[in-house]
């Protein structure tokens, strides 16, 4: 099992320096069940920590899982930027998921070679300072 971030989730964790480690803890949680929320349809909520700082002042996450398969972070916003999402993005999200589940192992070696998607590392070959 592998995890991924799409294009625009890859910005906003480099803008914010949210790094591989902070996203493979994350990923991880969800993985083991220990997550701060499911939206359902495989839509999961994660904190994750502000570098330098805690994760209640931090980043939430929404990424798509399903058991036993990848994990893909589709949308990340800061607490004090807005509350939540609407309903209609959670729905598209939920759609997106969905469709980066079903890819084929080709497939996702399309898109990561495409840029769409980006592989997570999990950090054992870089020095990454803003994990959890």
């Amino acid at each position: 099992m592998s995890v991924y971030k799409v294009k625009t989730f890859g910005r906003f964790a480099r803008k914010h320096l949210v790094g591989d480690k902070a996203l493979m803890v994350a990923a991880q949680r969800v993985r083991t069940g220990q997550f701060d929320a499911d939206l359902g349809g495989g839509l999961y909520k994660q904190r994750v920590a502000r570098n330098g700082g805690g994760k209640s002042g931090g980043f939430r996450t929404l990424l798509s899982y399903r058991a036993g398969g990848h994990v893909f972070f589709l949308y990340g916003f800061a607490k004090n930027q807005r509350a939540n999402i609407d309903d209609d993005e959670e729905t598209t999200l939920k759609r997106m998921g969905k469709a980066l589940g079903a890819y084929t192992q080709q497939a996702l070696d399309f898109a990561v070679a495409n840029g769409d998607l980006e592989e997570v590392s999990d950090g054992a070959e870089e020095n990454d300072e803003s994990g959890a």
